[in-house]
């Protein structure tokens, strides 16, 4: 099956889709900027917020030990409460004993008043010496109050404000300076996004530079190994055309021999040039190649009759443990792909005779599959040479069975495209072991 490719618009779709550089750059600098401003904020406005409390709390704390000094002189306090100004507007004033029973208030009758030791203000005055409390409300009105209390020798004053409009608005933290702070941060913001703009593109040329040198090693170095491969086929063909054309006597079986040669090359050639153009295009296009709802059981059925009809030499016997049905979001010529050159890399190089096939995890996200023969494996330092091109175990076996060097380098290739991994390793028995995942990705 070839490969099938989607218009030119769908490559633009996809670098449209694709975030740059600098605005993958400015977004992190943003989000790291105002996560550190609305941090400060929020600790100034916390910070200003107690501050103003506290200073609240002062000014009630001064006419506390004021009518503190009058109860603990034995001066007629009531008079003095009556006659002197008070700090703010309907102030609540209590009078509490050590033992926190209330023995005068202002406002409430002392009948409707529980013992107030429980009262957080209360108790740390007794612990402290004095204690306030923002906002609490009472139980005696219902109303919710900003408490002062003060201790004495003998007993605790606490003086209590009703929230109002008034004193909401003194409690209010000062937001000219916050607003000051996000007017030049957005100021920064867009500073930084023209700053990040320019470096982000100087960024991405240099990264395009350098991938472009990359991929020009790359090609040079797969021009070179091309070269290198097609010298062998291309100098047979022509010692045997040579001969052919040189009018030399020869028998008819020798002839035959030549003319097969030459076919067995050109077959080599074809295989090579074929291989090449499809790493070249998974490569250079993998944003173009379609993809499709494939069922990898249906692949591997494929490939099971495909090995049913190979000469008696070169067949090997399939054993599956594959019993879920696998559907992904793919392309059907890759994924055939892996389990034919799999497939041909255990014929060429195994000396066993059986392939093994097995689902070892299949979930919403990927499946993971084995593929196995039971050879003799191959020696540690080759393992992680195995999916480069052109890289041979056994060079001189590997060009009689006619192979590329090329197909376990589109195995990688392949799996690469749909988003997984591939590792290689010896089976402890014997053998060579792929294991590889799949990305399912939307197949609804």
């Amino acid at each position: 099956m070839a490969l099938t490719l989607l218009p030119v618009q769908a490559l633009d779709m996809a670098s449209e889709t694709k975030i740059s550089f600098h605005k993958r750059l400015f977004l992190m600098l943003l989000a790291f900027s105002w996560a550190i401003v609305l941090c400060f904020i929020g600790f100034q406005y916390l910070r200003e917020k107690e501050y103003k409390s506290q200073f609240l709390n002062a000014q009630l704390q001064q006419y506390n030990r004021h009518l503190l000094d009058t109860v603990e002189e034995g001066l007629p306090y009531e008079d003095n409460i009556a006659t002197h100004d008070k700090p703010f507007e309907e102030l609540r004033i209590s009078i509490i004993t050590l033992s926190g029973a209330v023995v005068y208030d202002n406002t409430i009758s002392l009948d409707s008043l529980d013992n107030h030791l429980g009262r957080p203000e209360v108790a740390t005055a007794l612990a402290e010496g004095e204690g306030y409390n923002i906002s609490r409300q009472s139980t005696s009105d219902g109303r919710e109050y900003f408490y002062s209390a003060t201790r004495g020798e003998r007993v605790i004053v606490r003086t209590a404000i009703p929230y109002s409009s008034t004193l909401q608005d003194l409690l209010e933290a000062d937001w000219s300076f916050l607003i000051v702070m996000i007017s030049i941060t957005l100021i920064m913001s867009v500073v930084a996004y023209f700053t990040t703009r320019r470096l982000g593109k100087d960024i991405e040329r240099v990264n395009r530079y350098e991938a472009e040198q990359e991929r020009n090693r790359l090609k040079r170095q797969l021009t070179n190994n091309i070269n290198h491969e097609l010298k062998t086929p291309v100098a047979s063909i022509q010692v045997c055309l040579e001969t052919l054309l040189s009018g030399i006597s020869l028998s008819e079986e020798k002839r035959q021999e030549l003319i097969e040669r030459c076919y067995a090359n050109n077959d080599r050639l074809r295989r090579l040039l074929n291989d090449v153009s499809l790493i070249t295009r998974m490569e250079d296009g993998s944003a173009l190649i379609n993809r499709e709802r494939v069922a990898i059981n249906e692949i591997i059925d494929e490939v099971a009759e495909e090995l049913e009809i190979l000469p008696e030499e070169e067949r090997m016997m399939l054993h599956l443990d594959f019993n879920e049905e696998v559907i992904v979001n793919g392309n059907p010529s890759l994924i055939g792909s892996i389990f034919r050159n799999l497939t041909e890399n255990a014929i060429a190089y195994s000396v066993g005779r059986n392939i093994y096939i097995s689902l070892l995890e299949n979930n919403e996200k990927l499946c993971r599959i084995r593929f196995e023969d039971d050879g003799k494996g191959v020696e540690l330092k080759h393992l992680s040479h195995l999916f480069e091109r052109f890289y041979r175990v056994d060079k001189g076996r590997s060009r009689q069975k006619g192979g590329t060097g090329l197909g376990l380098a589109i195995v990688k290739h392949a799996v690469l495209f749909h988003g997984g991994t591939i590792t290689a390793t010896n089976r402890p028995n014997g053998g060579l072991r792929f294991e590889f995942t799949v990305k399912k990705h939307d197949v609804s």
